[in-house]
Parts: structure tokens; sequence; C-alpha cells
């Protein structure tokens, strides 16, 4: 029965197995401080959702969050991006030390920032050095974090991928971390290996067994304007809600499906993703992907912050596997977290972790622009001080 349990009208759980004030504080706070607008937070534990809250703010401009609230998930694409590989890997389809130009060509003569300045590369690109942000390819210091993956500058991926070939990486691949433009290359190579678009492949290996319809690169008119939350801003500049400065059109025409950053999803079609992940690959009786994928997934490929100066700094006491963060130190953390969870954000504020000791995992939804590293690590230590 626990697969029905999302489904189910949320609010009317009974929530008596634990007291979750402190995440309904936080889900307050997050408001009054500024720092987002409407929000909603959800914890599964052991079979069962254990905790759903949405937090209305009633402010001009914004609107409410609703079951069918949709959201930009943006760098939570990314772990979608994953799991697609690692299923192409089980197939023995796509091996980790196969060279990207071995699926896109251009790739074959790279360049690299040096010293002295740019000089042929040395290192192979390999699908490895992409699944583990390892490959040279960062995001652009442009305003907008990711100007590369504009579906204003290009409607394909076929195109991106041919043009990002043409750039410079800034190390090495390989040699280094840096967060950046990886996965969606990583979607380009799916399309050559399936013959199909990105979203074809995420739709039937993914989204369709689990259930995910509301999980897609695009919006309709009417998704856009019923359903799309509004993005609250707090800067220097700007303050208030805003239906503008999306960055990615989210057209229906548009194949630009970047797998980094491109996703659309609500709360509901997320968290079956997690409770995906939490059993080891499988959801009602479909398995996705095998356990072995996911201890591969979040094996360490890469020292977190401070050991590593380029891992992102809001994750002190994590390593870094398959773009995911996974706690290796619960005390330097200090929200008395378990060690080895994982998971990962999104640059609008939409976060989640995987628990797989206290079988258990947390998501949160908002739309904000407020660049706070604390939300994640705020809403986690709510919930470990409900359940533990």
């Amino acid at each position: 029965m626990k697969h029905l349990l999302i489904a189910l009208s949320l609010s009317a759980l009974n929530l008596a197995n634990a007291d979750f004030d402190a995440v309904k504080e936080f889900q307050k706070s997050i408001i009054e401080e500024e720092m987002t607008g409407s929000n909603a937070a959800m914890v599964f534990q052991r079979g069962e959702v254990v905790y759903h809250h949405i937090q209305n703010s009633s402010k001009k401009g914004d609107k409410d969050v609703t079951s069918e609230t949709i959201f930009p998930i943006w760098s939570m694409s990314k772990p979608i991006t994953i799991v697609a590989m690692m299923t192409l890997h089980e197939q023995g389809l796509v091996d980790f030390e196969d060279s990207v130009s071995k699926f896109i060509p251009q790739f074959s003569d790279l360049k690299c920032q040096g010293e002295d300045g740019v000089y042929d590369c040395n290192n192979e690109l390999k699908i490895i050095h992409l699944l583990t942000h390892r490959s040279g390819y960062a995001y652009q210091s442009d305003p907008s974090h990711f100007a590369q993956t504009s579906t204003v500058e290009y409607d394909d991926l076929k195109t991106f991928a041919e043009s990002v070939a043409t750039l410079p990486l800034e190390f090495e691949p390989g040699e280094n971390y840096r967060y950046g433009i990886s996965q969606a290359i990583l979607g380009r190579v799916v399309e050559v290996v399936t013959g199909m678009t990105y979203y074809e492949y995420l739709k039937e290996a993914i989204f369709d067994p689990l259930g995910m319809k509301d999980t897609k690169f695009y919006l309709t008119d009417d998704e856009r304007k019923k359903r799309f939350q509004p993005l609250f801003m707090n800067s220097a500049n700007l303050k208030g809600f805003t239906n503008e400065l999306d960055y990615l059109s989210y057209a229906e025409g548009s194949q630009a499906y970047f797998g980094g950053e491109g996703l659309v999803s609500t709360l509901a079609d997320y968290s079956k993703f997690c409770q995906m992940l939490l059993d080891d690959g499988r959801f009602e009786g479909n398995r996705i992907i095998s356990k072995k994928s996911i201890r591969l997934m979040t094996e360490k490929h890469s020292e977190g912050y401070p050991l590593n100066e380029n891992a992102p700094k809001n994750y002190p006491g994590f390593y870094l596997g398959f773009s995911f963060f996974v706690l290796e130190d619960p005390e330097v953390d200090g929200v008395n977290a378990t060690k080895g969870i994982w998971g990962w954000s999104g640059y609008h504020n939409t976060h989640f972790w995987i628990d797989p000791q206290k079988d258990l995992f947390g998501l949160f939804m908002s739309r904000a622009r407020h660049s706070n590293a604390s939300f994640q690590k705020e809403f986690r230590k709510a919930v470990y001080q409900s359940v533990n």
C-alpha cells in the first residue's frame, strides 16, 4: 500500500508519529525573513508520508501552492540525468571509460585553458568526467549562472553540444572538480545512444514507469498561467514576485532538453523519484536501476569543501559522487543527520536528500532566487530534530 500514500490527499494523513513543529516553523520563518514565498515540504519514512505541509505566504504577487503547482527544479534535473545514464550503463550501451567523442565526434579535438594560454588537451574527455563534474566544463561567470544552457540560443542538444565542444576546458579532463554543464552534455549522449530525443527517453525509462506525468522540459500556455509558481526575488535591485526572469523558455516546440537544469516538476512527481532512490531503484514493482547502480552513484569521486576549494561551499562534511552530495562527517555538518545521506538541490531553492539508514527522504519545493546556502541545511536540521 505504500505506493498509494503519496497519491492520497496528504492533508488528511495522520501525522501523530512525530512532532514536526520545527519543520513548520522553518517553512514559516523563511517567508517571514523574506527568503522565499509559498513553499511545500514532505518527509517520507518507513513506507509512508509522515509529514506534508504547504505554507502559503498570502503576499501580493505570490500564488498559493497546491498539489498541482509546478516548480522549475533546475539542478534537481541532474540526478534524473544520472539515473538515465545508469540505465544505459546497465544495458551495456555506455561504459564510464568511454570517450565522449565516441558519441559526439566534435569532442575529439578539445582545447584546455592553461597558465600560458589555450593548448591541445592531453587527456580525453570521458563519460565518467561528465558524471562527476570533473570535465572542466563550468558554468560561465554570468549573472544568470546558466547562460550556456539557454533555450533562447539553442533549440536542440545537437547544436548545443557541438557548440560547447569548441570551448576550451578550464583544466585537463579528470584533473579537478568544477560544477557546470556536464549533465546537459550527457543528455546529448543519451540521444545518440538511443536514437530518441532526450525527453522521449526519460519518459520511457523513468517518468512513465514512475507515474511522473508533470515532469518535463516544457509548459503549455495554460500550465504557465495557472500552475507555474512565480519567482520571489530579494536583491538590491529587485524585490517581490515576478513571472519573468525564467532564463529558460519552457516552450513546447524547443528540443533543447537540458538535463542539468531544464526540467519542471511537482512535489508529488519528484517524491516518486525520491521513493525509487530510497527503495534501491524500485517503485511499484518496476525496477528503474539496480542497487549496484545506487552504490556507484554515491561513491566518492571528489572531496568536499574545504578539502576541495572548487566544491560547493555550503556542504562541509560532504563528499561528491555522481552529481550527488554524500554526508561523510556528520559532526562537521552539525545537524544530527545520518552518515551516508545523499541528495542535491536546485537553483530556485528546491531540495531533497535520501537517508538509507533511517529509511527516509526529505523533499522541499519553493521558488526563490535568494541564494541562501542554509536552506537545505536548516530543512535537514528541522527534520532530524523531529525524527530523532
